[in-house]
This record gives structure tokens, C-alpha cells and sequence, in this order.
């Protein structure tokens, strides 16, 4: 199995004091042509946001974004009529569609909200928006990968008009969990939080791992881990 690593440090960053983001793929003022993005996955964002800062109300278009929250609470209001607060444990799923604008400000004017904001590009454009918001205890990833996103929303996930299943885990120091990548389909590992042993190779905080070829991927958890799993059609 070939492995394609995106270390963090290898990441752009974009740091405007309010707002310190960590680029996976090109985005923004950060161009790299050889990392557009992997598959339908657009964006991983690693975004860290000072107390009462924010994205004021911008558009989007097109495009499926979800937020997963690691610490604190990001405040999302939308023109769909649509306002929350998201926390660690929950996912949010904006279909942007034919045209969607919306702000995600700092829920907390003490403590800063770290977050992941991803983008799936959808299975085909003009799909009408929409909104979509569940919360995932952490029982139901401790030591097990728990599918929180899906092209039919199945087991309880968030619907992704594409053909991507997004799972979670939460590993204990040396739990494993195992998932197996079927020929034709691509997938790709985000450790959001702590270290993690994928098969034989370690992968620290921030890291990505591009996967292309089938097999079985082994996550072995080092300390406390967060980890995200992408398995996505061709």
C-alpha cells in the first residue's frame, strides 16, 4: 500500500492574529499546485480562532462544507435561516448549492475555538442548499471508527452529496481499529489531534495521508488521538 504524506508542517498557513488556519490544500492566498486536493476533497482548513473572532456573513457556492469542532464552540448563522453553536462532538453540513451565505464567528469572547472546516466538492452543481447538524458522543468513537458522514446518510450520519463515507475515532494509547479500502476507491487519513501509527508508519498532529490503492489501513492510537478516515469513490 503507497502512502502519500502531507506533514503539517508542510502545510500553508495563513496567520492574521484573529485567525492562525493551517492549509492542507491550496487555499486563499496559499497556491501549491501539486496539492489542489485529493479526489472530491477540496479542503482541510486547521482552523484556530481568538476569542470573539470570526468570518464576517460571505458566500459560498457549489460546494459541501463541514465543520468538526475540537475545542470550544463556533457559532454559525446562515442565510437559510439556520443558527447554532457547534461543540466538540458535533457535525455540520452545509450544502452550498445554487448560493448560500453565512458567518462562523468564536461562540466565546475567553477562550479560543479550534476547528476543522472541510470541502467536498459535490457530485454535480445547482443542488439546492442546505443544512444539516448531528452530534457524535465520544463513546461512539472511543476505540472504534463511527461513521459520521455518508452520500445516503446512513447509521445516523450527515448526508455528503458525494460519494464519500467520513468516519471518527477516538483511540486509547495502543487501541487499534481496522478498515479496509476496496479496489477503485481513494482515501485519505487526518490526524486532527495527538499521534497515531498508520499500518507501520507514525503520523503526528496535523499530518495527512493520501491513500490510492486498496488494502487494509491499521490505526494504532499513540497517547490520545482524534483521527479523521475519508474513504471516497473514484
Amino acid at each position: 500500500m503507497t502512502l502519500a504524506i502531507r506533514k503539517s508542517d508542510d502545510r500553508g498557513r495563513a496567520d492574521f492574529g484573529w485567525l492562525d488556519s493551517r492549509h492542507t490544500f491550496s487555499f486563499g492566498h496559499y497556491y501549491d499546485p501539486n496539492h489542489m486536493g485529493f479526489g472530491p476533497l477540496r479542503v482541510i482548513n486547521d482552523d484556530r480562532v481568538a476569542a470573539g473572532g470570526g468570518f464576517p456573513t460571505h458566500p459560498h457556492r457549489d460546494m459541501e462544507i463541514i465543520s468538526y469542532v475540537l475545542d470550544g464552540g463556533l457559532e454559525h448563522k446562515d442565510s437559510l435561516g439556520t443558527g447554532s453553536v457547534i461543540r466538540p462532538g458535533d457535525v455540520q453540513r452545509m450544502t452550498a448549492g445554487t448560493g448560500v451565505r453565512h458567518s462562523e464567528f468564536n461562540a466565546s469572547k475567553a477562550d479560543p475555538v479550534h476547528f476543522l472546516q472541510i470541502w467536498i466538492v459535490p457530485e454535480k452543481d445547482g443542488l439546492a442548499p442546505s443544512y444539516e447538524q448531528k452530534t457524535f458522543p465520544d463513546a461512539d468513537k472511543r476505540n472504534r471508527l463511527r461513521l459520521i458522514g455518508s452520500h445516503d446518510g446512513r447509521d445516523g450520519s450527515v448526508t455528503i452529496h458525494q460519494d464519500v463515507d467520513l468516519y471518527a475515532a477516538l483511540l486509547s494509547d495502543g487501541a487499534s481499529v481496522t478498515h479496509e479500502i476496496v479496489g477503485g476507491r481513494g482515501a485519505w487519513v487526518q490526524v486532527a489531534r495527538g499521534s497515531v501509527k498508520l499500518n507501520d508508519t507514525v503520523l503526528g498532529e496535523g499530518d495527512g495521508v493520501a491513500i490510492g490503492t486498496s488494502g487494509v489501513l491499521t490505526l494504532t492510537g499513540i497517547d490520545d488521538t482524534e483521527v479523521l478516515l475519508f474513504d471516497m469513490g473514484p
